[in-house]
């Protein structure tokens, strides 16, 4: 009994109070975890400092460098060449030329009839490898050998097929039509030679963009159309193809991109003729800076590219977006 009073009579310490909100000061500098974090940060910027360094180097330089060369009068010397002052005189040069005119013509004409050519038959060819079996990566492999080569090199190949004396192609025509055809050396044939070589060699990268897309659909919304009984081509346009204009879009950015700056098939084809008739806005670049020596002129023919394109991918983003938000609120 009295060592049950006296266990009773221990004094205990007060329980711990309820939690609740924190109402006392915050540590300056936001407490161990943000001060992790910006160790983290540093030390990741310290890292990537090599490689940010090189691209500055390798392509931020360069290219506000060839926007000074634009507005530079620029004169050349024995030891190189020398700015003596700025001027606007070589884009209203160039924005005034003919030659521009017909080069920018070309290569927008170009671009949107090998993009369009290259999602029409890429999207094809991967809604039919995506129901292949065991063959998928065989035929994916031997679809993949156009877009393995080096531009170059099938620019070079289909110089071949496509020469006036031996090539192989020119020999097939010959026996359809009955007469020997100079296809590069026609205006309206050398630019359909290099709309099927461009359309050959980058077909595979549309058709594996859009294939990895196809993976990507659940199966469970084709089950929902084919219970509500939509047929092939519905379920196609109706689900397949929504489902495929963010992964679609990325595809025709990069190949928008990549066709307003070709520059080695035509310059391997046909080096920009007969004429100027395949003379892209690169070709033109070139041959005005370094054919022609005119550093001015020749950058500003870069610089109006540059900014052409970035426009083009930049409304053709805002029409995308749009699109899709319509499509998303419906």
């Amino acid at each position: 009994m009295n060592a049950v009073t006296s266990s009773a009579t221990v004094p205990r310490s007060p329980a711990p109070p309820p939690a609740g909100p924190r109402t006392g000061p915050v540590p300056r500098g936001g407490g161990p975890a943000r001060v992790s974090r910006r160790k983290r940060a540093r030390t990741g910027w310290f890292f990537a400092s090599p490689a940010l360094l090189t691209i500055a180097a390798v392509t931020v330089f360069p290219v506000l460098f060839s926007v000074v060369l634009s507005f530079a009068d620029v004169r050349l010397e024995y030891g190189g060449f020398r700015l003596l002052s700025l001027t606007g005189d070589h884009y209203a040069a160039v924005l005034s030329s003919p030659e521009w005119r017909h080069a920018l013509l070309f290569t927008f004409g170009f671009t949107a009839v090998t993009v369009l050519l290259e999602l029409v038959l890429g999207t094809a060819a991967a809604l039919v490898l995506e129901r292949l079996g065991a063959a998928r990566g065989w035929v994916l492999a031997v679809l993949l050998l156009p877009w393995a080569l080096i531009n170059v090199v099938a620019a070079q190949l289909w110089g071949y097929l496509f020469n006036g004396t031996y090539g192989g192609l020119t020999w097939l025509f010959e026996q359809i039509l009955g007469h020997q055809p100079d296809i590069l050396g026609q205006p309206a044939s050398a630019m359909g030679a290099m709309v099927v070589v461009d359309v050959w060699k980058t077909t595979p990268f549309v058709a594996i963009v859009v294939l990895a897309g196809l993976m990507l659909i659940p199966g469970d919304v084709y089950e929902a159309a084919e219970i509500d009984g939509a047929g092939a081509w519905t379920t196609f346009w109706k689900v397949t193809l929504p489902q495929l204009r963010p992964i679609m879009a990325i595809a025709v950015l990069f190949r928008i991109l990549q066709a307003f700056g070709i520059f080695d098939l035509p310059f391997v084809l046909t080096q920009g003729g007969p004429g100027t008739a395949t003379e892209s806005l690169a070709i033109l670049g070139y041959k005005t800076l370094f054919q022609n020596l005119d550093i001015g002129r020749g950058a500003a023919v870069a610089t109006t590219s540059a900014v052409i394109v970035i426009g083009c991918c930049l409304l053709f983003l805002r029409v995308f977006r749009t699109q899709a938000d319509e499509g998303g609120r419906a």
